[in-house]
């Protein structure tokens, strides 16, 4: 059977597995993104990964490779990333396998899988909430990259004047309230998760934060709706993980933020934490497809 090597890289931790054609991931594993060790130290994690992935098992391995990374991407280089400050790193520093090797966005593979595998929809937002917030624009049933890649960056718009500061450089981004990251830092803890189970005991610190985290989602996601209209909003990442704690006050507070209109769908990811892996798989797909001259395989 053939498979292919698929690494999604997140801001805290790395997913990869080999997945089958179908889409079914046949192997699975986490390892920790080594972030604060640098740029240079995160490249030589994602190598070793596929590499690992890349090792013969009984007597076969992967046929290519997906690697799907955040900020902005190309197809030939990771172009940017504030969560890693890296700049113009080109797909081989990332791999050096004899095999056909895509490089997509995170985000976006994820999303694409989700159209795929998962839910589908054809007027869809994406958005994962992990150690960032970044969405995957669906129109029409195609997903959208913008102008210059950049569509999507929907964790950096503002939702506080003057707010709280953004690793990105900029005030009152979304990602400052509603991140995983920054919900678990605002109350001590190492995870929103955390979080989650003080909100539920009644912590007024916790439910302080969880609020903010709330409104402001519900911010960003009324401007969104007014602009683009979508069918659905598909909430996945480690977030989703909170199911009814998160989806439930913020059907309720997006729907109070839109007066004239209804609300989007506002539903939890069909597949979860394992979209960004699926995601990658889809890439390593279309790596194969290319190098056999097939136009047909799907594109993340």
């Amino acid at each position: 059977m053939e498979y292919v090597a698929a690494v999604d890289v997140g801001g805290t931790t790395m997913k990869g597995g080999l997945v089958a054609r179908e889409g079914t991931i046949i192997s699975f594993d986490r390892r920790p993104t080594p972030r604060a060790e640098g740029p240079d130290r995160v490249i030589a994690a994602i190598s070793a990964f596929v590499a690992d992935l890349c090792r013969p098992r009984s007597g076969t391995r992967p046929v290519a490779v997906g690697l799907a990374v955040p900020g902005l991407v190309t197809d030939t280089h990771a172009v940017f990333s504030a969560a890693f400050g890296w700049r113009d790193v080109p797909l081989s520093a990332f791999t050096d396998v004899a095999l056909p090797v895509a490089l997509g966005h995170d985000v976006r593979a994820a999303a694409e899988a989700e159209l795929v595998h998962g839910a589908g929809g054809r007027d869809v937002l994406f958005l994962p909430i992990g150690t960032g917030i970044a969405g995957a624009c669906v129109l029409s049933g195609s997903l959208y990259g913008g102008a210059g890649g950049w569509a999507g960056q929907i964790g950096h718009i503002p939702v506080r004047p003057d707010g709280r500061a953004c690793g990105c450089g900029q005030r009152g981004c979304l990602a400052a309230y509603a991140s995983a990251k920054a919900i678990a830092d605002r109350c001590g803890e190492t995870s929103a998760e955390a979080v989650v189970r003080r909100v539920a005991q009644g912590d007024d610190r916790a439910v302080e934060v969880w609020d903010e985290a709330v409104e402001a989602l519900a911010l960003a996601l009324a401007t969104y709706t007014m602009v683009l209209d979508p069918a659905a909003v598909v909430i996945g990442g480690g977030l989703s993980l909170a199911g009814e704690s998160l989806l439930v006050p913020l059907r309720a507070r997006l729907a109070a933020r839109l007066a004239f209109r209804p609300a989007p769908e506002v539903r939890a990811s069909a597949l979860g934490v394992r979209a960004g892996v699926m995601g990658a798989g889809l890439l390593g797909w279309r790596a194969l497809a290319q190098s056999r001259g097939d136009v047909d395989e799907p594109l993340a």
